[in-house]
């Protein structure tokens, strides 16, 4: 390998970085936006935005959208994205589980991931019922704001907790602050319970129902939830809660099973508490 060609290496990667970023901040914003508008709000060099965003229109990552220069993620993502969900099991297997519950419980139903230090939503399914909940597939949530945070995060100690949770996360969107020695608090108890249920932080008379869907080394690799009106949450609290587990059971064990290893860990993670 040249000097040149070793010196061209880290400047891709930063391009390549750049451009990710571009793309997560368009699906952040949910609208298209303008390259120069783009630049200004995640703080990068104009002239690189653009020239990155005209690489990404050439492929068709990102397409215009008007006649005004703005642009969105574009039909290209899509199909990636549809290739991947063929591919992933745990996708796959959870499309039929959550219909299976929203049939059963006639209440809107949901497979939960990280993504990076935040929460999101993979799949859902949509209840009949007339009541509706602002979260949408792919919006990237705050993690102390969820039912399904408490139990994503619940295989770190306390510390790999504070460090990877943004001070700004424990903030709801009333400004109302957020005890982050409560959330460890909650974690654990989520943790030994298998499950976190309560009254939503974000969603108004709303009662949100997570449980793990653990992989073959016994982690949190999703939740499966479920949001319903608050009094009805609590009236078939033990209903509903039976219906998700034994969803989350089902995609556990396709995700394998869990290993002795994992039991042994335990102990060790409790330690270092």
């Amino acid at each position: 390998m040249g000097i040149e060609e070793t010196r061209t290496e880290p400047r891709r990667a930063r391009g390549l970085d750049r451009a990710f970023e571009i793309l997560d901040f368009l699906r952040a914003q949910r609208q298209p936006m303008r390259p120069n508008e783009i630049a200004q709000i995640i703080g990068a060099p104009r002239s690189s935005v653009y020239e990155l965003v005209n690489v990404l229109l050439r492929l068709g990552v990102i397409e215009y959208r008007g006649s005004d220069g703005r642009v969105f993620l574009g039909r290209k993502l899509y199909f990636l994205g549809a290739a991947y969900m063929d591919e992933l099991d745990l996708i796959q297997a959870a499309e039929s589980v959550l219909t299976e519950v929203t049939a059963q419980i006639q209440e809107t139903s949901q497979l939960c991931m990280l993504d990076g230090n935040k929460y999101t939503v993979a799949l859902m399914r949509e209840s009949a019922r007339p009541f509706r909940i602002s979260s949408t597939i792919g919006e990237a949530v705050p993690l102390p704001w969820t039912a399904s945070g408490r139990l994503l995060v619940s295989h770190m100690t306390d510390d790999e907790i504070r460090d990877f949770i943004p001070p700004e996360d424990f903030v709801l969107p009333d400004a109302a602050p957020l005890d982050p020695d409560e959330f460890l608090r909650q974690v654990r108890q989520a943790e030994t319970d298998g499950h976190f249920t309560f009254n939503s932080e974000v969603e108004r008379f709303a009662h949100c129902f997570a449980v793990p869907v653990r992989d073959g080394a016994g982690i949190c690799a999703a939740t499966l939830c479920l949001v319903t009106p608050e009094e009805d949450g609590r009236r078939n609290h033990d209903h509903y809660l039976d219906t998700l587990k034994r969803g989350a059971d089902q995609l556990s064990f396709q995700l394998g099973p869990q290993s002795s290893a994992t039991e042994d860990a335990a102990p060790a993670r409790a330690a270092a508490r």
